[in-house]
């Protein structure tokens, strides 16, 4: 993910938390050719345009002192070649103009005996045995299921995965799959940034004027619109609620704008907010819903969304897509396997209680970033002990 993309990225969220009490450098997704001339006027391009072609002057420094951005030249698009030797030619070279930048930072610097984590880029998957790392780690967040991803994504990731000292999956489901082609793989399930979601709970902070034209009781969706919403369950949802607003805030997948669902009279599309928006969004919603389908890939999906809904307060009814994640939530989040229960759980949560509330507070309280990135700086310590020591 580029550091400054529109939507909070778990990549950079865990970058910028190992980075309070670690050196981080992030190499950041580098700009394509095509990128470096469609986004021209854009600032992103111009952010990075004094970085591109300088080993000199190739990263950024961010706020955080010990957290530095990489900026790679453009590499060629490479996505569109068929699967085969070509392609695999092509990977290598685009691996190899990112690998030239960041061994220049790494000797300017002079950086020793680092650790490289993959944060789901399997689109480089033999980039570590170029830069020679003292320990090499693949953090799985999703499964690979956009057509884009498959593409060459299954062959590139199973490449990683095998060649990795460690893996970390967000999911149970990824951290058995992956088992399977290398034994020492973890489960580490996504957080939130409670601190960012509670600011909702703020008397005085107004709420987001998108929804100032939106007539209670309004239930509300953030992130995404995609494939992983269960459009059929949610037009049945939206008819059996004709007294409800329906509120989805977020981009939308360009094959899903002219979806019939959203034709409902109650429902809404607010198209995409900045993350810093979120907590006066969240504070307009009286009830947050997840209303992900359940597919051969559901049981891989740990959405931030959850704890971001519980960490704002707000009461949360989701679809029973990922059991696993009862586990996290300890009765304080309604599953719904069909439209009817997901409409009597709609009907419950608008009769909320504060005792309620402080309930989801406290287990948003336990799925925050600090949690979870001292679990896994635990896993690197322990792998790297071992692999010294070995």
């Amino acid at each position: 993910m580029q550091f400054d993309g529109r939507l909070e990225s778990t990549n950079y969220t865990m970058a910028k938390h190992l980075a309070k009490d670690n050196y981080v450098y992030y190499v950041d997704r580098p700009f394509t050719w095509k990128d470096y001339i469609k986004f021209r006027d854009t600032k992103a391009y111009k952010i990075r345009k004094p970085h591109f072609f300088s080993s000199a002057n190739s990263y950024i420094q961010t706020n955080i002192p010990n957290l530095k951005i990489i900026i790679s030249p453009p590499v060629p698009s490479i996505n569109m070649l068929p699967e085969g030797l070509l392609y695999r030619i092509a990977v290598k070279f685009n691996e190899g103009i990112v690998a030239r930048r960041l061994k220049k930072v790494i000797k300017n610097l002079n950086i020793k005996d680092y650790i490289y984590i993959n944060s789901y880029n399997y689109t480089y998957p033999t980039f570590h045995q170029l830069i020679k790392p003292v320990l090499t780690v693949y953090h799985c967040v999703d499964p690979l299921v956009e057509e884009y991803q498959v593409r060459h994504g299954l062959i590139s990731e199973d490449m990683v995965v095998k060649s990795v000292d460690l893996v970390i999956c967000t999911s149970k489901q990824l951290r058995d799959s992956k088992k399977k082609l290398n034994g020492n793989s973890f489960f580490i399930p996504n957080a939130a940034n409670i601190a960012h979601s509670q600011k909702a709970l703020d008397p005085l902070l107004p709420v987001a004027d998108i929804l100032s034209d939106i007539k209670k009781p309004v239930i509300g969706y953030f992130g995404n619109i995609e494939r992983r919403i269960d459009y059929d369950l949610l037009a049945e949802i939206l008819q059996q609620n004709p007294d409800k607003n329906f509120v989805f805030v977020g981009p939308v997948d360009i094959h899903y704008l002219d979806h019939a669902t959203f034709k409902a009279p109650n429902i809404s599309l607010k198209g995409p907010v900045p993350y810093e928006q979120m907590p006066a969004v969240l504070k307009g919603f009286d009830v947050a819903i997840i209303p992900f389908k359940k597919d051969e890939v559901s049981n891989s999906i740990f959405p931030l969304k959850l704890f971001e809904y519980l960490g704002s307060g707000r009461p949360v009814v989701s679809t029973d897509f990922n059991i696993d994640l009862r586990e996290f939530t300890n009765d304080t989040v309604t599953y719904c396997s069909n439209a009817i229960e997901f409409s009597a759980a709609l009907d419950a949560a608008l009769n909320d209680t504060p005792d309620l509330q402080q309930k989801r507070l406290a287990v948003a309280a336990e799925n925050t970033w600090e949690h979870r990135i001292l679990e896994i700086k635990n896993l690197l310590a322990l792998n790297l002990d071992r692999k010294l020591n070995s």
